[in-house]
């Protein structure tokens, strides 16, 4: 089955409508705006169902599809998925083009659900690190669906959270110094004068069109960040599932939307502090 019928199949029949009457219900508590995903285990599910690794790649990439949908469907706005780590470069290359030859397909896909469902689609990372016709791709997409606001997804290719900070400050520097501010501040009195501010910062990250992630997930059993959303990520609610990422489903989504509403009174009492 070709996973446009895939998607046309999980909007429709007896499934979609229970899954709705269950967000119905867990619409009565709070609904996260944002939640941000770790996909790990894709290559573990492989082993594990005993099929190569690109297949269990291309599992994962299904699971990403399912997720965007019920996310839709559930009522949240944003959803990020960490795709590629800037560190991935250091795997087999022969890997590494597998699933860039994947990344490319997902592009395509992405362009047609975007028409399908409005999906404004954003690409974080350094993409100058892609190859030409991948950029070139990820560009017509995300300037297509510009004008899109009712679902946003973010792709983090060639991305790591060390990366964006320093991409940010050298964009804020490059701006002030334009400006012919300089970026070194000034004497106010007794007091310095910052000229890059954490405003100047933000504004440039990667990420600067969403909101801070509500919820981060991982899967795999993992309870490390990989460098992803550091900065974000201060008081989001951590999950970490020991399901690997293909076979992640509606009821793995559900529990952790629990667990989040559970916290909801502390996690915002924390954002109200900052």
């Amino acid at each position: 089955m070709l996973r446009e019928d895939i998607i046309i199949h999980i909007f429709s029949g007896w499934r979609s409508f229970l899954r709705k009457c269950l967000f119905r219900v867990l619409r009565v508590g709070p609904i996260p705006s944002h939640i941000a995903v770790i996909m790990d285990g894709n290559r573990r599910y492989a082993k594990k169902k005993k099929i190569d690794d690109m297949t269990g790649y291309d599992a994962g990439a299904l699971a990403l599809l399912h997720l965007i949908i019920y996310c839709m469907e559930l009522g949240v706005k944003y959803v990020t998925a960490y795709a590629f780590s800037i560190d991935n470069f250091r795997r087999n290359p022969e890997e590494v083009q597998k699933i860039m030859d994947l990344t490319m397909e997902s592009v395509m896909l992405l362009t047609w659900i975007s028409k399908l469902r409005s999906v404004r689609v954003h690409f974080a990372g350094n993409l100058q690190l892609l190859s030409a016709d991948i950029q070139d791709a990820a560009k017509r997409l995300m300037e297509s669906t510009a004008g899109y606001k009712n679902f946003v997804l973010t792709i983090c290719i060639c991305y790591t959270c060390s990366d964006e900070i320093l991409h940010a400050v050298e964009e804020s520097c490059k701006e002030k110094w334009d400006d012919r501010i300089g970026i070194m501040g000034y004497d106010k009195g007794n007091d310095y004068e910052r000229l890059i501010k954490v405003v100047d910062i933000e504004k440039h990250m990667y990420m600067a069109i969403a909101p801070d992630p509500d919820i981060l997930i991982r899967t795999g059993g993992e309870y490390r960040l990989s460098n992803f959303l550091v900065w974000q990520s201060s008081c989001c609610h951590l999950s970490s599932l020991g399901t690997v990422w293909p076979e992640f489903g509606v009821f793995h989504l559900v529990w952790v939307v629990l667990d989040f509403q559970q916290n909801y009174r502390y996690l915002a009492k924390k954002k109200l502090q900052l």
